[in-house]
Formats: structure tokens, sequence, C-alpha cells
């Protein structure tokens, strides 16, 4: 197995205390968003196998099978189809959708027709993979995931008492709920921009003024003063996981993460339709296409097994467990059959002679035996084969 060293994104929301914390690393001022761990090619994971530096994107591309194994070679292609990361939410990230992978490869197929740079600022779809993700929470951590069920985001909205809002709630109150939703959010994204500034300012003193269930949108108003995005995000659910607990974001959910660090893994893919909250393009008849209008309760997941407690997911690019490891248990032997990437976040568990500390991991290449032991956590990233 390879111990990895994992490059971190500074991203301007993210919190520049979470990652150093949990690495019992000095900040250095400066923002740390997330941590990637894997073969992604913007920012891949560096190894050392005696013959200097390299990338793990480099060694699976000499070398697939060798590392993936035939199976996952086969059934994905040579290239690792997920990426792990720590992020750490220190301000909220944009209201987005992913594609499916049908919508990824149409569009990705349509925008290379028409000549679009990939690092273009209107570019949409970066590459032709679907990219469905799990987050589960190492602190407490906020988001937004999914659609209210029209009468709740009716009542809040009605609430906030600002009458540029009242078509809205009456839309939201008059139609059937997949109809109301496609409608309202449409109106918001395309409504005059100087008048929905107005609205968001009315709304965001109202939400600073009443609080409760108002308080997780104060810090959108904060940081995207004028933003469509902050009425649509009163469309959505409001999520706050506690340590250990994850959700699952399919195609077509429309999220955004709000605060707080957790381990996030996701099929390898750059594409994302952004609604709001961000000074970035936002395409909104495309997105339009993507958004799955169906309300409906964010399932918020507690991992399951004895031993390896598992994070289920209806896709087979990943599969996200974590092993509480005890001081003295014995041993937990890992399947050999594909890639894995283990990391620790507590503790100082080993992975076969490897000790790692909270912030590490390692790549353990298909075929290779190892046995984790406490005392710690580790969460394990791989494949269905």
């Amino acid at each position: 197995m390879d111990r990895l060293t994992n490059p971190i994104r500074p991203y301007a929301w993210g919190s520049t205390t979470a990652i150093p914390a949990l690495l019992g690393a000095e900040p250095t001022g400066e923002p740390q968003a997330e941590m990637w761990m894997g073969a992604h090619p913007g920012a891949p994971s560096r190894l050392d196998r005696g013959a200097g530096e390299t990338t793990l994107a480099e060694i699976i591309a000499a070398d697939p099978e060798g590392e993936l194994g035939a199976a996952a070679v086969a059934k994905f292609g040579p290239r690792l189809p997920f990426l792990l990361k720590i992020l750490a939410a220190g301000a909220p990230l944009s209201l987005q959708v992913h594609p499916d992978l049908a919508q990824a490869k149409e569009g990705f197929a349509d925008e290379e027709r028409r000549g679009i740079p990939v690092d273009a600022g209107h570019r949409n779809y970066k590459d032709a993979n679907h990219k469905p993700e799990m987050i589960c929470a190492l602190t407490p951590f906020d988001g937004l995931c999914g659609f209210r069920p029209p009468a709740e985001a009716a009542k809040l909205l009605d609430g906030l008492g600002v009458d540029s809002l009242k078509p809205y709630v009456d839309l939201l109150r008059a139609h059937p709920e997949e109809a109301a939703l496609r409608e309202v959010l449409t109106a918001v994204l395309t409504a005059d921009r100087a008048e929905m500034a107005r609205t968001v300012a009315e709304a965001g003193a109202a939400i600073e003024r009443l609080g409760g269930a108002y308080a997780p949108y104060a810090s959108l108003v904060h940081h995207f003063p004028g933003d469509p995005g902050v009425i649509a995000a009163m469309l959505l659910n409001h999520v706050r996981l506690q340590p250990g607990e994850a959700m699952f974001l399919g195609a077509g959910v429309p999220h955004a993460y709000l605060d707080g660090l957790g381990v996030e893994l996701l099929a390898n893919s750059d594409n994302v339709l952004r609604a709001g909250l961000t000074p970035k393009h936002v395409d909104v008849p495309e997105l339009l296409k993507v958004v799955r209008f169906e309300p409906g309760d964010p399932a918020v997941q507690r991992p399951e097994g004895n031993g390896e407690e598992v994070y289920e997911t209806p896709i087979d690019e990943f599969r996200l467990s974590r092993f509480a490891l005890a001081p003295g248990a014995a041993p937990h032997p890992l399947p050999d059959t594909a890639p894995q990437i283990l990391l620790c976040t507590a503790g100082s568990p080993k992975a076969g002679e490897v000790t790692l500390s909270p912030g590490e991991s390692v790549f353990v290449p298909a075929g290779e035996k190892v046995e984790l032991s406490g005392p710690g956590t580790v969460f394990r990233a791989t494949v269905v084969i």
C-alpha cells in the first residue's frame, strides 16, 4: 500500500481552521476547503514507491489492471472512478445540481461540438460523467438537500411578510407539487435582478429578525446579498447531520453545504450546474433540464453493520464505510478484490504495519491484503464490483 500526500484546495468558502485542526497543523490564515484523495487529473494524490515522488494518476495509467484489478477496469475503465475528500465549509457553497450519466454525456458532446473551451467560464459540462456524492459528518454539518413539500415552502416564505414574495407563495399553494416547484424556481431565477435584489434585502432583514427556522438562511444573506439563490434555497430542506450521519445526493437533487467538516465521496467528475449563491455562471435553461422537482424528506443515514459500518448508495462507482476500531480488538481483514483508499479521522489505527494519524490516508491496490486494527476511526472508500 502507499501512504498518500494529498493536495488541499483553497476555495474561498473553506474554513481556515477545520482541516488544520484535524491534521494537528497550524492554520495558515488562508481558507482550506477540501483535501483530495485520489487520481483526479486536476489535483491527484502523490506517492513514492522508491523511485521518487509521482502521482496516483500516473501510477494507475502505467498499469490499470495491476492497480485497480481486472474487474474494476472492465466495469469502470482504466481509471479510479471515485474521489475521496475531507470537506471543510466555513461559508456556504453554491446552490447546485449534478446531471445524470446520460445528461452528462449529451451535454459534454454538445459543448465539444460547439467548440466551447473546457475551461470557459460559461461551460456547463467539463466531462462526460455523472457526479453522485455522499457527505458524512465529522462535526455537526449543516446543508440544504432536495425540495421541501410546496406547502411547507409556501409557509416559510409567507412567514417573512415580504409582499413581493406573495406571488410565489400563491403559486406554491395553487399548483400540483412538481409543477409548483418548477414554476417558482423558474420565476425566481429569471426575475429582474434589481427587483429580486430588493426582495432578497427585505427577506434578509426578516430572516435576521425572526431567527428560528429562518436561522440557517442568515449566512446566505450575509455572503450573497441580493442573490436570487437566497430565495431558491428556502425551497429546500435544511438538514443538520450529527457526527457519523450521512446523506447521499443523486442526480438532479438541488443542494448546498453551509457549514461543517465532513468526509465526502463522489464519482470522479467536475459537472456542476449552479442555481445561485455564486458569482459563477448560472445557465437557467440547462439547469431546469437537470433539476428533479421531487419534494421529499432527505434520507439521513446512520451507518449499519458490525465492524464495518456501511453507508448505502444506489451506484457502483463508490462505496463508503467506517470502522470504529477499539484498542486490543481483533484486526479487521479487508477484501482485496478492488482498489481502496483508507482515511484515518481519529486515533492512531494501523493499516497493516502502517500507523495512521488523523487526516492521513493510504491507497491499497486491488489484490493486496490488508488488516485494520485500532485504536481509531477509519473510513474506507472503494468500488462495487
